[in-house]
């Protein structure tokens, strides 16, 4: 295979051996304005791409005129314009199942985290503040048998529902855009409004992709909504919040407290209100990062692309209209 692949990731050793055997390889290391610009330059003879964290736009890619195939290493494609790309007859693919039961192990470390203020209080300890046993100034909240509320009941929302089901009796409950009698009856789950959901849920986490329909769904009247006692999980996209309204709501002790991994704008901003709020816990985006689950996901990218730049379909397929085109082609 006589392809040319621009990856602008780090890969492991071995999958950068198995890249190198199969195409030529142009690896952009950094993505700072030297690193674009060797993108840049890289783009008329690409192939494929391989990459994530950078907002593939028409502007960049109309700078490609051979392209087949993005592969990217993630499970979210709000980073890319899939109706340019299947414009184009690009093959877009991405890693929606690897990274399912970390994400969702991140979610519920969140709600345990957020319930019983671990961090805050390891924070008080470690700042030699612990002088006597702490009281009801310092309590948190039980997490086992509250009501787990999820909205978008995907893979991520499924996994996330096993753990409070089978591992904390928690009562489910949920919202999506259809019923899943399978979650219903796996979990004893029941569907709910958004409106019913966020009135009723001790625990509010999001689960959804980033799309023109979720974006800005979460606001001030959802927020208003919520219980005192509520606490509120993000584990989607940062943009599916209204994210001034959040922190209004945790200013104002609308609900109890937040758990973040995701924002609007990544990294989160020094000046953030978050940062100075008791009430929220922050990380990262962290929700896929460990060692065996990257790796995995970046395996799927580096199967998803070769399979697409020999002529096969991907296993995970973003724009299945291309792949159909194709077909009727031949």
């Amino acid at each position: 295979m006589n392809k040319h692949i621009v990856l602008y990731k780090k890969l492991s050793p071995a999958l950068m051996i198995r890249l190198q055997e199969r195409a030529q390889v142009t690896l952009i290391d950094t993505l700072d304005s030297d690193g674009l610009q060797r993108l840049r330059a890289a783009l008329p003879s690409a192939h494929g791409l391989l990459g994530a964290s950078l907002r593939l736009d028409a502007e960049l890619l109309d700078l490609a005129p051979r392209l087949e195939a993005v592969s990217s290493v993630s499970v979210g494609v709000d980073n890319y314009d899939i109706d340019y790309l299947s414009g184009r007859n690009i093959l877009l693919s991405n890693t929606p199942d690897v990274l399912t039961e970390t994400t969702a192990d991140t979610g519920f470390a969140l709600i345990l985290a957020t319930a019983r203020r671990v961090v805050e209080l390891a924070n008080l300890v470690r700042a030699g503040q612990w002088n006597h046993n702490i009281g009801p100034l310092h309590f948190g909240s039980d997490v086992h048998g509250k009501t787990l509320g999820i909205i978008g009941m995907g893979r991520i929302g499924e996994a996330l529902a096993q753990r409070g089901h089978f591992g904390f009796g928690m009562p489910i409950i949920y919202h999506s855009n259809n019923p899943k009698p399978a979650v219903e009856k796996r979990f004893n789950a029941q569907y709910r409004s958004l409106s019913q959901l966020l009135q009723q849920a001790d625990f509010i986490c999001l689960t959804l992709p980033l799309t023109a329909q979720t974006q800005g769904l979460i606001g001030a009247e959802e927020f208003a909504l919520m219980r005192p006692e509520s606490i509120f999980i993000n584990i989607s996209r940062g943009k599916v919040v209204d994210e001034n309204a959040m922190i209004a709501a945790l200013q104002q002790r609308q609900i109890r407290a937040a758990g973040l991994d995701v924002f609007e704008r990544e990294p989160l901003q020094h000046d953030s209100p978050l940062l100075h709020l008791d009430n929220v816990l922050a990380t990262p985006h962290i929700g896929s990062a460990t060692h065996e689950t990257r790796e995995a996901m970046a395996r799927c990218a580096v199967d998803n692309l070769l399979a697409a730049l020999a002529g096969e379909r991907p296993a995970n397929l973003v724009n299945e209209v291309v792949w159909r085109q194709r077909l009727e082609r031949v």
